[in-house]
């Protein structure tokens, strides 16, 4: 049976009126029927009822979402008092307002009587909506880039070239078309190379050279600007807040995905195959995948003109539910605890990278190969992902408008190649594909090789309010080789969102963590698990015994420095010399290490809780051999614990 209604009276400083509720609705449900009766100039984000005209409890109507009418008390016949500020006059017009506020003053909000409140759509893990349209002044004076990026911006980047011996007529000294040096993104030496895309610096030179002309002595533009697919806050024009409202001046334009030319690291490099090795040892004895962080630093790339590398030093594999088909991240607690370690190490977060291996069943160490040309090398999913995690490590550069640009974020993955070996695959998300991710007008398909462009409608056919769907269009050749351009709705190939880069290892290992055979975190599922008898191994704490030169050799591992740092024993002076040591290998501040009082207090800590030394064996224990018998000693120790000698 339906509840009785009651009647509510309202004041306010324009007069009184009468709204009959039912004791069951909720606030935000009367948001409508009061504005019906205020001034069309009223800010609704303002609206405040208070149960006395002055000295009362106030609350923000928008704070009561959920409370139903009768929770407060209220009955029939009750007085509330409204207050409210009205919307700043811009132009002759009303400000629009707030972008989560739904203003339900038309009728298309309402439904019988009600707002149509905007579903609630939120992406797992929600990408930081910092508006990058906000412009920097002077970028180039106010933004700090990194020292690499400091180095390559003073280099020219020019290709020098020998002479031409049939084509050039002029001496040793001389110079022609023929022998002059090439610019950085010549398009011949990047296919007499066999190189796909141009590293960031050369695309940087490439449009500044068309962006600023000095011959033309005009004002000095950023070259780079990152786009931007969601509706601009707070349009000039003067009319209502999206959804309310739109022109051409707020609203995205349309997309029109291409291959990027670029990219923003050229090579990922990993200092020690055991970096793999010890990686893969989780999927060679549980059978599950596995993600990890790569932990690393930035180089020049000599093989590709202006180009860098990421030189990966350490894997941290973080909280997950491993499964045979995939992988499920867990709340990363001490995120920042690893990031501080890695800093003092000098090193920083580069990259992810996680496995796709499937045992082939023959026996021989083979997997099946699942990434080939005919299937997928990146699926929608895992594009999504590496997108959010660009997102999350923006890049900071004085060439773009808004102070950063891109990612060096990469992504690696660890799969079965044609010939049934393990093999890496580094790539990373395009510019397009990280911004269409943050604007939440992709979803990733059930199958690979597809991404979904999200509908502008409701499942009901009612316009969506939550998001901006402009139009997406891809161009492709066709079966006449001419290109043409297609709608992407409902989807496209992922292909167009991500680029590939290229990996490998140095000739002579020469990575900073050069011992390497302390537990790895999070592995209790396969029985390894991090425990203070094995940094007391590691460390040469025996017993009463404590072998100092062996644990300043020994801590030149990115696990131990991590557990180490959980234990909180060691200042942060101590910490960052501990860290120094394990980067550098210096014997003379290793011993300095040694003195320290936080040091003496761990070696205590372990000498307590470490390793004991084995027991001597009794007499009755050889003559039990003797005899064939073996018993355990510490439940001998205890038998003769407990006899009595009376």
């Amino acid at each position: 049976m339906a509840s009785k209604t009651i009647l509510l009276r309202f004041e306010s400083k324009n007069g009184q009126f009468r709204l009959t509720v039912n004791p069951t609705d909720q606030f935000p449900t009367l948001l409508s029927k009061i504005l019906d009766n205020l001034p069309k100039d009223v800010d609704s984000r303002t609206l405040t009822l208070s149960n006395k005209p002055h000295g009362g409890e106030d609350r923000l109507l928008t704070s009561l979402g959920g409370v139903e009418i009768e929770r407060v008390g209220l009955r029939h016949g009750d007085k509330l008092y409204i207050k409210y500020k009205e919307q700043p006059q811009i132009n002759g017009n009303s400000a629009a307002p707030s972008a989560t506020t739904v203003q339900p003053h038309n009728s298309s909000n309402r439904l019988n009587g009600l707002p149509i409140l905007p579903a609630e759509d939120i992406p797992v893990s929600p990408l930081p909506q910092t508006s990058p349209i906000t412009t920097i002044k002077n970028p180039w004076e106010v933004v700090r880039q990194s020292p690499l990026d400091d180095r390559l911006d003073k280099k020219d980047g020019k290709i020098p070239r020998s002479m031409d011996q049939k084509m050039c007529r002029h001496g040793p000294k001389g110079m022609c078309d023929y022998c002059m040096p090439l610019e950085p993104y010549s398009p011949k030496y990047l296919e007499d190379k066999k190189i796909k895309h141009l590293s960031f610096h050369s695309h940087l030179r490439k449009i500044n050279s068309a962006t600023n002309k000095p011959e033309l002595k005009s004002s000095y533009m950023p070259p780079l600007s990152e786009p931007y697919y969601i509706v601009k806050p707070d349009c000039p024009s003067g009319h209502p807040q999206w959804p309310d409202g739109i022109c051409t001046k707020c609203q995205p334009s349309a997309i029109t995905l291409q291959p990027q030319p670029f990219r923003m690291v050229d090579h990922v490099e990993f200092a020690s195959p055991s970096l793999i090795d010890s990686f893969l040892n989780f999927w060679r004895i549980g059978g599950a995948q596995r993600v990890g962080f790569l932990y690393g630093h930035y180089e020049e790339y000599t093989e590709v003109p202006l180009g860098i590398k990421a030189v990966v030093e350490a894997v941290y594999e973080p909280p997950q539910i491993d499964e045979i088909d995939g992988c499920t991240l867990n709340e990363w607690e001490n995120e920042k605890d690893v990031d501080e370690v890695a800093r003092l190490c000098g090193l920083q977060k580069v990259g992810v990278i996680f496995t796709d291996l499937i045992d082939a069943g023959a026996g021989d160490g083979s997997v099946l190969c699942k990434r080939h040309i005919d299937s997928y090398y990146l699926s929608s999913l895992e594009v999504t992902f590496s997108a959010r995690l660009q997102a999350l490590n923006p890049k900071p550069t004085k060439w773009s408008d808004t102070g950063r640009f891109g990612s060096n974020f990469v992504t690696c993955v660890v799969s079965g190649d044609e010939d049934g070996g393990i093999a890496i695959s580094s790539f990373q998300v395009s510019n397009s594909a990280v911004e269409m991710v943050r604007a939440n007008i992709i979803e990733p398909s059930a199958d690979p090789t597809v991404m979904l462009v999200q509908r502008s409608e409701e499942e009901d056919g009612s316009e969506n309010r939550t998001r901006y769907i402009p139009e997406v269009f891809y161009r492709r050749i066709n079966e006449y080789g001419a290109s043409v351009q297609e709608n992407a709705k409902p989807s496209f190939p992922v292909e167009y969102l991500y680029v590939t880069l290229t990996h490998g290892f140095p000739k002579e290992s020469a990575g900073i963590f050069n011992a390497s055979d302390f537990s790895v975190e999070n592995r209790e599922a396969i029985g390894e698990v991090q425990e203070l008898r094995n940094v007391a191994n590691r460390l040469g704490v025996s017993g009463d015994k404590v072998a100092g030169d062996k644990g300043v050799r020994s801590v030149a591992d990115f696990h131990l420095l991590c557990f180490l740092h959980g234990m909180g024993v060691l200042s942060k002076q101590e910490e960052s010399l501990l860290c120094h040591v394990a980067r550098t290998h210096d014997l003379a501040e290793g011993f300095q290490l040694l003195n320290t009082p936080g040091w003496a207090t761990l070696l205590a800590i372990l000498q307590e809780s470490g390793e004991r030394p084995p027991k001597r064996p009794s007499p009755e224990t050889f003559q039990a051999a003797r005899n064939g018998f073996f018993y355990d000693s510490d439940q001998l120790a205890k038998r003769f614990k407990g006899a009595s000698l009376r």
